[in-house]
């Protein structure tokens, strides 16, 4: 027997995006699009980011020829950094934005935020994370009093329902029925 309703999505994974420098501009139309498509934006901050904290933020980056252009790139100017939430929020985030060359995109996914808004491989407008561990890596860095919960897999939320809350429900409902209270608040 199927369930009636859907399962509800809960917001539990978080991503970063980044509005980078040449898009700084354009950043409530890119906003809306983002609220539009499911998103909640957790938090946000305008910053610029110096050459060497975008060294260390592309540090995954560092010894490919691209390097030394991406950070000038990035701390040219002001940038928009977001802690974006959703269900399933690095594999929406992703389609989203399109593959990271612009021009590919606009062969490719002409629709996505990159194609509409990037230049070119370098200059693609946005960033966003490319897995769990390096999403937190880089919340942390571009929001470091943020607060942090650990993503729960879909079988951890299962195992932590099944071992903590279902037994206190139980007890609770089943004391609730035994005494069956005329007004059970």
């Amino acid at each position: 027997m199927q369930p009636l309703m859907p399962e509800p999505p809960i917001p539990v994974e978080k991503t970063l995006a980044l509005i980078k420098p040449d898009v700084f501009e354009k950043e409530e139309e890119i906003e809306d699009i983002i609220l539009r498509s499911g998103f909640l934006i957790v938090q946000k901050r305008k910053l610029q980011l110096s050459p060497e904290q975008c060294s260390n933020f592309y540090a995954d980056q560092y010894g490919k020829m691209f390097f030394p252009n991406l950070t000038a790139y990035m701390s040219s100017g002001p940038l928009v950094a977001m802690v974006l939430a959703r269900h399933n929020a690095l594999s929406y985030w992703k389609e989203l934005l399109g593959p990271s060359n612009s021009i590919k995109a606009r062969e490719t996914h002409p629709d996505s935020l990159r194609a509409i808004y990037g230049t070119d491989d370098l200059r693609n407008a946005l960033h966003g994370s490319h897995n769990f561990s390096s999403a937190e890596r880089e919340i942390r860095f571009m929001f470091p009093e943020a607060i942090l919960e650990p993503i729960p897999t879909r079988q951890a939320a299962v195992d932590y329902l099944n071992l903590y809350v279902n037994p206190t429900l139980l007890a609770g409902l089943t004391a609730l029925c035994k005494e069956k209270p005329a007004d059970p608040m």
